[in-house]
């Protein structure tokens, strides 16, 4: 389950990937191991975040 952080970070990039820069989303998930919600993005899944449990994204 992502946190409130991730939850906020998620939905500002979705906003910026979809209405922005017009590019599709592919994957959103949590990393089990390290609890690090990933987010696949663009045409070619060019683009990838990494948005760790306290909203940062690396």
């Amino acid at each position: 389950m992502p946190t409130t952080a991730q939850l906020g970070c998620l939905y500002r990039i979705s906003y910026y990937l979809t209405y922005l820069m017009f590019q599709p989303i592919h994957l959103v998930c949590i990393d089990a191991r390290t609890q690090n919600l990933y987010i696949l993005a663009g045409e070619n899944e060019e683009i990838e975040f990494e948005v760790t449990p306290i909203g940062e994204v690396l």
